[in-house]
């Protein structure tokens, strides 16, 4: 039986990408929610400023997700009404996955890793959202060996075909 096909999220604009979340934690699942901003924290996105690598998502005991110590910088451009930059951001879910993702972290000591943030196609701020183990060192280096190996795989399948 086939593999079922990831969700595909219908991204237009990449504004900030954690690379190293692939490397340090085995993605089990991925959701998409939104995000709960302000005015100027979405213009500054729309600047291509902000930074996910050091921050996380939490569901609290009120049944709620929040993206915690992700960057967003003030607007250039804004007032003295201008965000906090590192403050904590409400994330949109359904009920039903806020209860899957707070069953996998309490049950089996998951994490929430946030992927990606980007704009939609109808310009609203989403956030890629992974449900992920952390990886020891031994297993980065096992995970390592295996792309190795799959690269070269598809080398020696290509030169191969190539030749008859």
């Amino acid at each position: 039986m086939a593999r079922p096909k990831p969700p595909v999220f219908d991204k237009q604009k990449i504004v900030a990408e954690n690379r190293r979340a692939r490397f340090d934690y085995a993605i089990e699942d991925v959701f998409e929610a939104g995000l709960a901003l302000t005015g100027t924290e979405v213009k500054s996105l729309r600047f291509g400023e902000g930074s996910i690598s050091e921050s996380y998502a939490e569901v609290r005991n009120d049944g709620q997700v929040w993206l915690v110590n992700a960057n967003i910088p003030e607007y250039s451009h804004g007032n003295r009404l201008n965000h906090e930059p590192k403050r904590p951001r409400k994330l949109l879910l359904n009920e039903r996955e806020i209860q899957k993702l707070f069953g996998a972290v309490e049950r089996k000591g998951m994490t929430l890793v946030p992927l990606s943030v980007y704009f939609n196609g109808r310009g609203r701020a989403k956030v890629e959202l992974a449900l992920a183990k952390g990886r020891q060192a031994h297993d980065k280096r096992q995970h390592l060996k295996e792309q190795d190996w799959k690269r070269d795989k598809a080398r020696i399948m290509r030169d191969k075909s190539a030749g008859d």
